[in-house]
């Protein structure tokens, strides 16, 4: 693909195995627990690299490890890599950790003592304005933090801060895979105006059939996708064995048929897009784990998150339609697809 000639990197701040000291939410009503930063940061991250990878460029995901990386390391890994640009993915916080409050918004930084400091701030406007336009949060400005990673990389560098974890709105919307796909698609967005690159959007017509023997962006992000589901795949672009095998293994998962080939319901079952299916007590798949997130992000809790709609999911779900005055009966069907499927 022509794209091909732009190299973009990824970086999400802080970590989660262990949890970085402090980045993390007061304890959420319903949930009753804390949201770590990097739940809402490494997920935007791989929507991002996601989003890039479907528009032909080539990525670079600065920090895959769980855990906190330091800033210089992250800044050697970047500055060895000659990128076209870095985005990096954050939440911000204001007043007392331990209480939630109600500032609120969106504000993305670059500095000026970057070496690209004219490019870095268009980078940030350009990704600044396609926020404010497209996700529910409210706009804060692009401002200018001359610290951290966004002065020492060698490449244009801009930082999201995509809301306050410390507003309880904005708290529920860092584990709300809408969202943190919404961010992520917007960030690229505005690396294709930036870049002057038409943009392809998340649907299902943009992406191709893929079998055994096909190679190219589209295979990487294949392989990209199926790792983030705990596949243990080389992510070489080259449709092998190994990948045919995976795909298998996903379109069992979902129920889907079992041909190795991802048409179109395979796309759609990987991306999780409408129309959505009807769940019920047994479902399993990318569509219950999926449910299972807008429901913790509903603060309503289900237990662990693994794709399988038991008793602790269908308590969940009845919980949600008594308080939502839907029909009680435990099944995922449109209403409550159309009621619960928002940010």
């Amino acid at each position: 693909m022509a794209n091909e000639i732009y190299y973009i990197g990824g970086n999400d701040e802080h970590g989660i195995t262990p949890p970085t000291p402090g980045k993390r939410t007061p304890v959420v009503p319903g949930l009753n627990r804390q949201i770590y930063e990097n739940e809402f940061n490494n997920a935007a991250k791989n929507k991002f690299l996601e989003a890039c990878l479907r528009n032909g460029f080539s990525v670079y995901d600065v920090k895959p490890e769980s855990a906190d990386i330091s800033i210089n390391e992250r800044v050697r890994r970047i500055n060895r890599q000659n990128l076209t640009l870095l985005v990096t993915f954050a939440y911000n916080a204001s007043g007392n950790e331990n209480e939630f409050n109600n500032i609120s918004g969106v504000e993305v930084f670059y500095s000026q003592t970057n070496p690209r400091p004219t490019q870095s701030r268009r980078l940030a406007e350009d990704v600044y304005a396609r926020l404010v336009q497209n996700t529910p949060q409210n706009g804060r400005g692009v401002k200018i933090l001359d610290a951290g990673v966004l002065s020492s990389v060698n490449c244009p560098s801009t930082l999201i801060e995509a809301g306050f974890m410390t507003n309880l709105i904005e708290a529920q919307r860092m584990i709300n895979p809408l969202f943190q796909t919404e961010v992520g698609e917007e960030a690229c967005q505005g690396v294709c105006d930036f870049l002057g690159v038409e943009y392809l959007p998340r649907a299902v017509g943009n992406f191709p059939t893929l079998r055994r023997g096909n190679d190219g962006n589209f295979v990487y992000l294949l392989q990209f996708m199926l790792n983030l589901l705990g596949a243990n795949l080389v992510v070489d672009g080259d449709f092998g064995a190994n990948t045919e095998n995976a795909v298998r293994a996903f379109q069992t998962e979902n129920s889907l048929a079992v041909d190795g080939i991802v048409g179109q319901n395979t796309w759609r079952t990987l991306l999780t897009l409408a129309p959505y299916p009807t769940l019920r007590q047994g479902s399993r798949g990318s569509y219950v784990r999926f449910l299972q997130q807008l429901l913790e992000s509903n603060r309503i809790p289900v237990g662990t998150i693994d794709g399988i709609f038991g008793q602790k999911t269908l308590n969940a779900v009845r919980q949600y339609q008594q308080q939502n005055n839907l029909a009680v009966d435990g099944i995922v069907g449109a209403n409550t697809w159309n009621s619960i499927a928002k940010i």
